[in-house]
């Protein structure tokens, strides 16, 4: 289950070079380590080690620690002049590969191999081997725990913990702990055993509670890039104000999206697009979309993607929703989008490469993985985007009416620990038409500043002062406000 068979294979293939990119650098050794001592007394290959710091050493048979060949090119010229089969494990030998010395001295050995069948097998997080080396060359991708490997995983941690503290057992709730398991998905063998070693040790026990450092520490491990930004407390849509059909129809679809067995059924959905006007919540409907579907919420930054090197920026993108991917179950938000995707300036060709990662990867994703990408200007996005089939609804996030202007003051001044008796929501929200849901809060905060100085409770009066003074967006851009808003008619789905 763990690829050992594929691994030996490879071993067996009389390929020269053995490349194998893993942080478990540990359990790849014993792997191989096993492999070794299986095989046949005919086929028996003795196994070395070797690192820059304790140089070459044996390590498929017990022997004293020897030095032998700690600089790089010693012992490429040692293998070299060996004239017995055996296999030659390198760690983290990936920064001489630069040295043309290096590079000549494998070639040497893999050109021989006919002869005298000395294998390298190269075993670091990251290794790019020059072109002249490609050809004598395979790859192996070690398999990460599968979900019953996680459980004996998990199981062998609690078994530890029980052993260490007599008389006591690890208390699991059932959900919690089938949640730990998905959780744990994506990582290495070191790193499942740490993080639920992390969930157990504190208190003996597997609950819902453990999940959020769970994830924390799981988001951590993997987005080394920094273009992801991770967020478990997600908003509520009690913190929404509107957005109506957009709820119903993101509730509806919360048990496909979470595989519950009731909805096995259904399809799972992709995900939305929200255009709107900026402020009216658009942000926040994103941030509540993981809040109903109980799932962390990862933030897509694409100004941290893009790169002056070639190729990097594409590089970048593909790590990022293969963290996306890992991470799932989850929702991943992209927020307006039209900057990364609808050219920058003389960028274009990278731009284009960049859409067709993102849309390739929006073809063929397995994962559960929803994606909320929020647009102010649908018009500079592609058509390829924006078609039928990439997102399952476009919303338009509009400016709010009367009764939706009413409930979002009623949560900034609740929020605030204001009573709502002491405020005339209607005329306020009557005094309010044209203001976007950040506009409305924006007049809050401002009036809560003038009641301070005039050394008052905050009242009706105050706030109606501020939103007096104050012209919103759809009056300082109504031209463009207006435009918008007639390209959504018929086009989109109104999100209230």
């Amino acid at each position: 289950m763990d690829g050992r068979h594929d691994l030996e294979i490879i071993l067996r293939s009389r390929t020269p070079i053995v490349v194998i990119e893993t942080r478990d650098e540990a359990r790849i050794l014993k792997m191989l380590q096993s492999i070794t001592i299986a095989g046949s007394v005919d086929e028996y290959l003795p196994l070395f080690r070797w690192t820059v710091t304790d140089g070459l050493q044996r390590i498929d048979i017990a022997l004293e620690p020897q030095t032998i060949n700690s600089e790089p090119s010693d012992v490429l010229k040692h293998i070299r002049a060996v004239s017995k089969p055996a296999i030659y494990v390198l760690l983290d030998f990936h920064p001489f590969l630069d040295d043309p010395v290096n590079v000549r001295l494998i070639k040497d050995i893999c050109i021989r191999y006919r002869e005298i069948p000395r294998q390298i097998v190269l075993i670091s997080h990251d290794v790019k081997l020059p072109a002249e080396l490609d050809t004598f060359s395979a790859r192996f991708d070690m398999a990460l725990p599968s979900e019953e490997e996680r459980r004996k995983i998990v199981e062998r941690v609690a078994d530890e913990w029980t052993r260490e503290h007599p008389g006591s057992r690890v208390q699991a709730d059932a959900k919690a702990y089938k949640m730990l398991i998905q959780n744990l998905a994506g990582l290495t063998y070191r790193d499942t055993e740490q993080l639920a070693r992390n969930a157990i040790i504190v208190d003996g026990a597997i609950t819902k509670s453990d999940l959020p450092g769970v994830m924390q520490a799981k988001y951590e491990l993997l987005n080394r890039g920094g273009a992801l930004q991770f967020e478990y407390e997600t908003a509520r849509f009690s913190d929404v104000g509107g957005l109506a059909r957009l709820k119903k129809w993101l509730t509806q679809r919360r048990a496909a999206f979470r595989g519950d067995e009731n909805a096995a059924h259904l399809d799972a959905p992709k995900g939305i697009l929200l255009l709107g006007i900026q402020g009216c919540g658009k942000s926040l409907a994103a941030k509540a979309t993981a809040g109903i579907f109980d799932v962390p919420l990862l933030r897509l930054d694409f100004g941290a993607i893009y790169d002056k090197y070639h190729g990097e920026t594409e590089r970048k993108l593909r790590e990022s929703l293969k963290t996306a991917d890992v991470m799932a179950p989850c929702v991943l938000w992209i927020d307006e989008i039209e900057k990364g995707i609808a050219g920058r300036g003389g960028e274009t060709g990278t731009t284009q490469r960049v859409l067709g990662t993102f849309l390739t990867w929006m073809a063929e994703k397995k994962s559960q993985v929803f994606v909320v990408a929020t647009a102010n200007d649908i018009t500079t996005l592609p058509p390829e985007l924006v078609r039928k089939g990439r997102f399952d609804e476009i919303f338009f996030v509009d400016l709010p009416d009367k009764s939706v202007r009413a409930a979002i003051l009623a949560i900034h001044l609740t929020s605030r620990e204001q009573s709502l008796s002491n405020f005339d929501i209607e005329d306020l929200a009557t005094a309010m038409e044209g203001f976007s849901g950040a506009e409305i809060e924006q007049a809050v905060v401002a009036a809560f500043y003038a009641a301070h100085a005039q050394k008052e409770d905050l009242g009706t009066g105050h706030i109606l002062q501020e939103v007096r003074e104050t012209r919103p967006l759809s009056v300082v851009m109504q031209e463009q406000v207006a435009a918008l808003r007639a390209w959504a008619a018929g086009r989109t789905v109104p999100s209230d």
